[in-house]
């Protein structure tokens, strides 16, 4: 793949920022999108918008189409073995959520655990304190190694037959480690327990396949993968998601409405109240084409080279720290650092005023940043439409930050 000729795609990207050209190193926040997203959501609005399902007007069936056939869409992405299980959400916090709560609550009980690890995003530890508090079970971590990655000796020590769920990030936006998911889901199957994945920031830059995974539960977003914001995915088994109950009551999820009691639609329905998020799911369909076009190995390949790229040439920077593996093969395109006696805002602010943007704070893990005993980092993360070129703008940038606070100090 031709980075180069990828980001001529994406319109945002061509521009200056505090005149210098943008250098765009925030997409574990979210994606840029491409002019194939975008006018595929101006075209919604100006050719079809209508709601879905309900109507046999035109307009209406139209629109229905789109929306469904997006669903069939990541149905491929992430090969599941029907609609059935998937389910449209606003995204991996909706998704994490939904499984915390309809099948948490209903599943667990005093003396059962809850499994996740210490790098978890909040939107993956929250919902599980909450669950924990409101059924009696146990909420037990599994501890990282001196690198961050996890060992499946520890898995295997911590996950034991009370434990009811495990719930693991499949890449850190921190660390950028790749969990090896697909084992755990086999260790925590051994122990009787369910696998959630919050798969955010490996769905955008790796193949996902959920059957190969055996995973029960993989949740994921839109906007982190060339898609629109408020749009995201859960997916589940089916044999799970029809016996979970809805978390949220309304039109479109119901199939009888009585004066005292209610039926649900069918999977994926039930658990789709309201009225959709039609056009972030088209848009999200149209991203999935874009993205398989340019080839999921692609992208990967790319990201990891530009990972080993990167840690090559900031590693020589004195007084940086870089956490994570060292080894580019079990990371992906995510970089966080620090400066010796600069804090990560003051980087940031510093690398903005050369057109650069990163991420700077605890990026809602801050049980991960007490592990690390920072209270807060920076954070590069790189995309398919990212180039060395830029790592050597970042690099240039890093350094000129060293030095003007050498000076003020």
């Amino acid at each position: 793949m031709n980075a180069y000729e990828i980001r001529k795609l994406f319109p945002i990207l061509n521009q200056e920022v505090n005149g210098n050209p943008l250098v765009y190193l925030d997409s574990a926040a979210t994606s840029q999108k491409p002019v194939q997203v975008i006018e595929t959501l101006e075209k919604y609005y100006r050719e079809y918008n209508s709601n879905v399902h309900r109507g046999v007007h035109t307009l209406g069936t139209r629109a229905t189409d789109g929306y469904e056939g997006a669903r069939e869409k990541v149905r491929k992405f992430i090969n599941a073995s029907s609609i059935e299980e998937v389910i449209f959400t606003r995204g991996t916090t909706t998704s994490l959520n939904t499984v915390a709560a309809s099948y948490g609550r209903a599943n667990l009980s005093e003396g059962d655990e809850i499994v996740i690890s210490y790098m978890e995003h909040h939107s993956n530890i929250i919902p599980w304190q909450q669950v924990a508090k409101q059924t009696g079970a146990t909420l037990k971590y599994l501890p990282l190694q001196e690198d961050g990655t996890i060992s499946l000796e520890d898995a295997r020590k911590t996950i034991t037959s009370n434990t009811k769920i495990v719930s693991i990030m499949h890449v850190s936006n921190v660390l950028g480690v790749i969990n090896p998911v697909k084992e755990l889901a086999q260790i925590a199957h051994e122990n009787g327990a369910v696998m959630v994945v919050d798969g955010a920031q490996a769905a955008p830059h790796i193949k996902i396949d959920v059957k190969d995974l055996d995973c029960d539960f993989y949740a994921f977003s839109g906007h982190k993968m060339c898609g629109p914001t408020g749009i995201g995915v859960l997916y589940g088994k089916k044999e799970l998601l029809e016996n979970m109950e809805p978390i949220e009551f309304g039109g479109e999820m119901i199939d009888f409405v009585d004066l005292y009691d209610s039926t649900w639609k069918e999977l994926p329905w039930k658990f789709e109240g309201g009225t959709p998020i039609i056009a972030g799911a088209i848009g999200l369909g149209a991203a999935i084409d874009f993205l398989e076009d340019v080839g999921l190995q692609n992208i990967e390949a790319h990201e990891h080279n530009l990972a080993a790229y990167a840690l090559e040439k900031m590693s020589t920077i004195e007084g940086i720290t870089i956490y994570g593996p060292k080894d580019p093969s079990k990371r992906a395109g995510v970089i966080t650092f620090n400066f010796e006696d600069v804090h990560p805002h003051d980087v940031a602010t510093v690398l903005d005023a050369e057109g650069i943007a990163v991420r700077a704070g605890h990026h809602c893990a801050q049980p991960l940043m007490r592990w690390l005993k920072a209270s807060a980092t920076a954070r590069a993360s790189f995309y398919l439409y990212n180039t060395e070129e830029d790592i050597d703008k970042l690099v240039e940038g890093l350094i000129k930050t060293k030095e003007y606070f050498s000076n003020v100090f």
